[in-house]
């Protein structure tokens, strides 16, 4: 039976989410995905990828996609939802472990660590077209790409942001200290990796431009134009002024440099940032997530309203 998402389906998406990215939608996005429909064939014994499984190179690229197909399958997908693939799997910030950090799932999610902390004078971030977890998610989305011909979306992995990926390599309280006392260290870091994660996107979108209906990420939100969900979770740690001297300058041009974006704003410390967040002109949207323990979206509605007026 197969993936039940037809080519007539797909224009309705592109045709709903076009006019909501541009303000035009007048409802809001409601995707309904309804689990329980017969896929029509057996479960492959291929396992299914996530944060768990993602470090088990010995299952072949095509197995994963077929295995992701059976998934996929079982699935009707009404109002504004799609069939898709969310790379989230391989872990939030993922280009640290294309720059060379350890990418470390024992414990059934994944995270980071730098193979050596160095001085932040000595630290030096290049380009490895071998790398093993650039080129796993490739070949996958080269399966996917020959099996699916523009029936599923798949989304970019969660590269991360550029603050985030930096605090890998010199785990946050070094990274705090730089600061204050390398800060031309830490702007030439933070422009290296900016220059290396656009490098990473475009490799990757080359990819699924030749076979994907468009462009997603961890949020899963449909858009027919390179977009991404950026964010910078160590600013909640750092003052309004160093946000400004640090983050806002290489945020603003990733904004500029990308379609679309939306803000990840994570936890109340990040609260001390929107103002900076809200100058970006060309970010189309913001998130705002409380964090654990605080009360959800819906009770800040001066933060909401602050949002939408802007």
């Amino acid at each position: 039976m197969g993936i039940q998402f037809t080519d007539s389906d797909w224009s309705e998406i592109r045709r709903n989410y076009t006019k909501w990215w541009d303000r035009e939608l007048e409802r809001p996005l409601i995707p309904v995905k309804l689990f329980g429909r017969d896929p029509g064939r057996p479960k492959p014994k291929a396992p299914l990828l996530s944060q768990t499984t993602c470090a088990d190179l010995s299952v072949p690229a095509e197995a994963i996609i077929d295995r992701l197909d059976y998934e996929l399958s079982r699935y009707e997908y009404l109002g504004d939802g799609f069939p898709s693939v969310n790379f989230d799997c391989f872990g939030p910030g993922v280009v640290a472990a294309f720059l060379g950090a350890e990418l470390n799932n024992s414990t059934g999610r994944v995270w980071f660590h730098p193979q050596k902390v160095v001085p932040i004078d000595e630290l030096h971030l290049e380009y490895d077209p071998d790398n093993i977890w650039l080129q796993r998610i490739k070949d996958i989305y080269r399966a996917g790409v020959e099996r699916w011909r523009g029936q599923v979306l798949m989304g970019m992995p969660d590269l991360g942001g550029v603050m985030d990926v930096r605090s890998t390599f010199r785990p946050s309280e070094n990274l705090l200290y730089d600061l204050y006392d390398d800060p031309d260290e830490v702007k030439r870091l933070v422009w290296e990796i900016h220059s290396l994660w656009f490098r990473f996107y475009w490799e990757l979108a080359d990819i699924l431009k030749e076979g994907s209906p468009g462009y997603s990420d961890w949020a899963q939100l449909y858009s027919d134009k390179p977009s991404y969900v950026v964010q910078s979770d160590f600013s909640y740690m750092i003052s309004p002024a160093f946000y400004r001297e640090f983050v806002l300058p290489e945020m603003e041009k990733m904004c500029s440099t990308l379609d679309r974006t939306i803000y990840h704003l994570d936890g109340v410390g990040n609260l001390n940032h929107l103002d900076a967040v809200l100058s970006i002109r060309s970010l189309d949207a913001v998130q705002w997530v409380p964090g654990e323990g605080n009360p959800p979206q819906e009770e800040w509605p001066e933060v909401l309203t602050k949002i939408c007026r802007a």
